[in-house]
């Protein structure tokens, strides 16, 4: 299945991942934009005054971890995707309660007594439910902190366009309402509505899917449980056998409270599935084996309109290879291929033989035609030179007499009139005759022509399925460069799969050599630039010395053992406030605007900051090669429809 990921880019990462080692081919359209907001003055207290921390997405269990170096505080995470993440940054006390907002709430009520403290609840900007309002009546105060927010793309992401108006898609994914109201919006701002008729919308939960009912999804499938692993069984499903109707939902990035999930039998009405897969290799020899067999088909049934060359040389092909039981598709697919050309060459020859006999006999009519003959008829045709010797005598006797005509005798008028009626029936033949020869070289270049077009709709089926296939192979090559590229490990032997589909593509070469200087010791990944930052940033402001002074030399010394500057949104050209924006566009993901601004430092810090900087321009490089890459392959879908 072909699969549109809209999840921010670090989920969408590790779902791409997941979907790609299941034999799906994922396209990535981020539709938010992750940020890291710095928690206000009073939540260090409240986070050492709470007796448990409600975590409802993994970005809520990243956005702690940010915020606090703490790490042995005991998490109620919402669902084993959020635990497992939890885990993984260093919290030592983990329980997930393996559901929704409703499934945490109720895990708070069985192991949390209201007497022990308040509860901290880390979330996003933007929530579904307020846990207060649900843990209130059990006795339970919870204190909420917004430490992370996910932006919203102005446009849809032109990946996911490209996918659609290519009609190369059979799966939409939604974790969330948001992201089905914002991807619901963006569609319908681009004019893309109608392209969903052929995909189908699984989501995690009905409170997720909510937003997007009005869309023409062909279907709507949901988890059984509300995890990303339910998710990714719903989509196997998907391939597996068509799906009828929408089945049970439940599961969101954040928690949506029982009372406000709308009922799961009228989110969206039933429609039936019909599943889509990608075109394989296996499958592009097969349709290749078929349009074979549908030109040996033709040529059987079209045998007795060949010309008599066509038909010899096919009936002693046919005779020389006579079948056996083992048949070798490919050397009957090449055979077919050599009699279907044949036969055409041979037609073409006979044609244009007869075209020129045609033309030869046509030219001497002409010539013979303006000929006026004094003597006996010569010339290439005796008949139409006696025909013209007999019009011009019937228009010379007027004259003969020499004065002015005088009426002639009835028998002399009524044998002119007969010898006109024959010549006007015999002009009259000729020009019948003539036509029929036309016909007949009309009837010819059709026969031609319709060889010459069932041959050339083998060739391009074929060439079409090829197309196909190279682009499923492209998409999963770029799947697996992806993982290797976040991961920052070398990807030397992913490149290599790409060389045998080159073929003298100029395009696919140009991304090739653009990613080859990469391959063998791999790029930075973002996660390490984002480590490796706070020692640049301590270099780099240590070397922004204004001038020679005793005193800057201190400063700069002190800055070198001592860690003390500004994180943020720092405002001010200085040195501090350039590092400090820097560093927050790396929380939020973007490497490009933080190489920007360290590059715009004084000229004093490129020490310090060169080898960072060499680091994040190879990550930005290999990036953007990978997006044309992706691009790319969506191009191939689009042109093997």
């Amino acid at each position: 299945m072909r699969v549109l990921i809209i999840r921010p880019e670090r989920e969408a990462t590790a779902l791409a991942t997941a979907l790609a080692e299941r034999g799906h081919t994922p396209v990535i359209a981020p539709l938010f934009r992750l940020e890291f907001l710095h928690p206000p003055a009073e939540f260090s207290a409240a986070l050492a005054a709470c007796q448990a921390v409600l975590l409802t997405s993994a970005n809520g269990a990243r956005a702690l971890a940010e915020a606090s170096e703490q790490r042995g505080r005991p998490i109620l995470a919402v669902g084993d995707t959020t635990a497992s993440t939890a885990e993984g940054l260093g919290f030592s006390a983990v329980t997930s309660a393996s559901g929704d907002g409703a499934a945490l709430a109720e895990l708070v009520r069985e192991r949390l007594d209201p007497k022990d403290g308040p509860l901290l609840h880390v979330s996003g900007r933007e929530v579904a439910a307020d846990f207060g309002d649900l843990l209130q009546p059990a006795g339970f105060e919870v204190k909420r902190f917004a430490l992370y927010d996910a932006r919203e793309e102005t446009a849809l992401p032109d990946s996911a366009r490209a996918a659609l108006e290519a009609r190369a898609l059979d799966v939409v994914t939604f974790f969330s309402p948001r992201a089905a109201s914002v991807f619901a919006s963006m569609v319908e701002d681009a004019g893309l509505t109608a392209n969903l008729h052929g995909v189908t919308a699984v989501a995690i939960s009905p409170a997720a899917l909510a937003p997007a009912a009005g869309l023409p999804f062909k279907a709507v499938v949901a988890a059984e449980r509300p995890s990303r692993q339910a998710v990714l069984d719903e989509i196997d499903r998907l391939a597996e056998a068509p799906v009828q109707g929408q089945a049970t939902m439940s599961d969101t990035s954040e928690p949506v409270p029982p009372s406000s999930a709308p009922p799961p039998a009228q989110p969206v009405p039933n429609q039936p599935v019909i599943v889509r897969r990608g075109l394989g290799v296996i499958s592009a020899f097969v349709i290749g084996v078929l349009a074979a067999v549908i030109v040996l088909a033709a040529a059987l049934i079209s045998l007795p309109f060949w010309p008599q060359q066509a038909r010899d040389l096919w009936r002693g092909h046919a005779a020389a290879t006579p079948p056996t039981p083992g048949i070798d598709l490919q050397a009957v697919r090449a055979d077919a291929t050599a009699v279907a050309t044949a036969a055409v060459d041979t037609a073409r020859r006979d044609l244009t033989a007869r075209l020129d006999d045609l033309e030869k006999r046509l030219r001497a009519v002409s010539a013979t035609a303006a000929e006026r003959p004094t003597a006996a008829p010569s010339g290439p045709d005796p008949a139409v030179a006696d025909l013209r010797i007999r019009v011009e005598a019937l228009e010379q006797r007027p004259a003969a007499s020499g004065a002015a005509p005088a009426p002639a005798p009835a028998p002399s008028n009524v044998e002119a009139e007969k010898e006109i009626a024959v010549l006007t029936r015999e002009i009259a033949a000729l020009r019948a005759t003539l036509g029929a020869l036309d016909q007949a070289v009309a009837s010819q270049r059709d026969q031609a022509k319709a060889l010459s077009d069932a041959v050339g709709a083998k060739n391009s089926g074929e060439q079409k399925a090829l197309v196909a296939a190279r682009a499923s192979t492209v998409i999963g090559v770029a799947a697996r460069l992806a993982s290797s590229i976040d991961a920052g490990v070398p990807f030397a032997a992913e490149l290599n799969l790409l060389v045998p589909l080159v073929q003298g593509d100029g395009k696919l070469t140009e991304i090739i050599s653009a990613l080859q200087p990469y391959a063998q010791t791999g790029v930075a990944s973002r996660a390490a630039l984002e480590a490796e930052f706070p020692a640049v940033a301590k270099a780099a402001l240590a070397e922004d010395v204004a001038d020679d002074s005793y005193g800057e030399r201190l400063l700069a010394k002190l800055r070198g053992l001592v860690s003390l500057r500004r994180v943020g949104d720092v405002p001010g050209d200085s040195t501090e406030a350039k590092l400090a924006r820097a560093e927050q566009a790396l929380h939020a993901g973007d490497v490009a605007k933080a190489a920007e601004l360290v590059k715009s430092l004084p000229a004093q810090t490129n020490k310090a900051t060169a080898a960072w900087l060499a680091k994040a321009d190879a990550h930005l490089a290999a990036k953007r090669s990978l997006d044309q890459l992706a691009a790319y392959a969506v191009n191939l879908l689009g042109t093997a429809r």
